[in-house]
């Protein structure tokens, strides 16, 4: 009798990726050579848990997995990697291989492939398609990066406004070239115009000698070709859209958005903002490089060296206050701590309501009054409770005075300045997210620090 194979282990669990044990049943089998077992135990896997595994594989042994899995590789894994590892991925497939994945994605997925290459390997796998394809493609690419024109697909479905229900389905039926999933058929003039649109669920529902032009919503929300993708993002958000058309800049219709590319964006701007309002880069990774990721995180610590150096400096001026008065060393801390931790709680707010475009042109006099006023509130509440017990841990109730003082200044500040800069950053065409957060701290803390020394040396020594 021959061997059979035994079913691969369940994901029970585990909601979503792989398990430990399926993922090191998969190591085994690589490292004992068993394709044959490598590739049963990834048939019942999905293509999103397949780059899950790959995640986890060194080098050596992705590159190993790669040449096993070559004669049945399943092109949606590409899209699903993460963009460290496909990047490594695309530079071990062939030309071979990565024209017959492309053949296998929608357009939108298969830019996304395209656009991630080195120019030379691009240019040879542009020249490797059909000549349809490669004018396709060399189109695309002429868009700006993240724009609709990248971000969008040319497969979508666009029907007449004379035709009736029967003709509309029997065209989705018979029509080779269409989308793999779609939610909405456009409707369109003579000229390619979209005049409207008819959700599927509507289209299969309605009698089928209806007429086209008599079930199609008018009101329909069209995005420029060369609208940014997070404006095309906001847009979504904004209307509920679950689909939208792209036109250029003639009005005609050169392709769709989907909800799921427009998810994908707001991942990538919510982890360029985290990534950027905590100083790290996109090359701060689990799986990059150690001197590549030990090298940007230098680039923001220096920003941090010099901010640190400023306030020594501050400090150092009032060595002999300090000296006299060895409260003032631990005391002044808080000072600094509580200004540039409220400054950011603002500085936060401020740069998402930035993103998300709720803060416009004209309020910023109204924000900043607005935090003025709850920084104020802040300051008042923590500066008595911080007073109160430095006074009874001191018996000093001067240096608690003037700790309670400083704190609401600035606090006061915090709450200014936290609002004033990204808005200010913006306005200069700069990111808020990536240089408001340094500017404040240093200012809080150099502001702290002054006025806290300033005035103990002034009224208690």
């Amino acid at each position: 009798m021959g061997h059979k194979e035994n079913p691969p282990e369940t994901q029970d669990e585990v909601l979503y990726g792989v398990s430990s044990t399926v993922l090191d049943n998969i190591r085994i089998a690589l490292d004992t050579k068993r394709y044959k077992h490598l590739r049963f135990l990834l048939k019942e896997l999905h293509a999103a848990d397949v780059a899950d595994v790959m995640l986890h594989l060194s080098v050596e042994e992705r590159e190993s997995f790669l040449e096993a899995i070559k004669a049945v590789f399943d092109p949606n894994i590409l899209i699903e990697l993460e963009p460290s590892i496909l990047t490594h991925v695309l530079d071990v497939l062939d030309i071979n291989a990565l024209a017959k994945a492309i053949s296998g994605l929608n357009s939108d997925d298969a830019l996304y492939i395209i656009e991630d290459l080195k120019e030379e390997k691009r240019q040879k796998l542009l020249l490797s398609l059909p000549a349809k394809d490669r004018v396709i493609f060399e189109k695309y690419l002429t868009y700006p990066e993240q724009s609709a024109g990248r971000l969008m697909q040319r497969e979508i479905v666009c029907v007449p406004p004379f035709w009736n229900t029967q003709q509309t389905l029997d065209f989705i039926r018979d029509t080779a070239e269409l989308p793999q999933n779609f939610y909405d058929i456009y409707v369109v003039d003579p000229r390619h115009h979209p005049v409207g649109k008819i959700p599927l669920s509507h289209l299969v529902k309605a009698p089928r000698d209806n007429v086209v032009s008599d079930i199609m919503a008018e009101e329909i929300h069209t995005i420029p070709v060369l609208a940014d993708q997070e404006e095309v993002a906001l847009s979504f958000n904004h209307y509920a859209l679950v689909s939208a058309p792209v036109v250029n800049e003639e009005g005609r219709i050169v392709g769709m958005i989907t909800v799921d590319d427009v998810v994908e964006v707001i991942e990538e701007e919510i982890e360029e903002d985290i990534r950027l309002m905590s100083k790290v880069s996109a090359a701060s990774d689990f799986y990059d490089p150690v001197l590549l990721t030990a090298g940007w995180r230098i680039r923001w610590l220096l920003i941090t060296i010099v901010n640190t150096l400023i306030a020594s400096y501050v400090i150092s001026r009032f060595e002999s206050s300090i000296q006299n008065l060895t409260a003032l060393s631990f005391l002044m801390t808080i000072n600094a701590a509580m200004g540039g931790n409220a400054g950011m709680q603002v500085v936060t707010v401020v740069v998402r309501a930035l993103a998300t475009r709720t803060l416009r042109e004209g309020d910023t006099w109204r924000a900043i009054r607005k935090e003025v006023n709850v920084s104020l509130l802040v300051g008042l509440f923590c500066s008595a409770v911080l007073a109160l017990i430095a006074g009874a841990w001191l018996h000093n109730w001067g240096i608690s005075l003037i700790l309670g003082i400083s704190l609401i200044f600035n606090i006061l500040w915090a709450g200014f300045a936290g609002t004033f800069l990204p808005i200010f950053i913006e306005k200069l065409g700069m990111d808020p997210a990536i240089s408001a957060g340094p500017l404040l701290t240093t200012t809080t803390d150099v502001f702290g620090y002054t006025i806290f020394l300033g005035l103990a040396t002034l009224f208690l020594l």
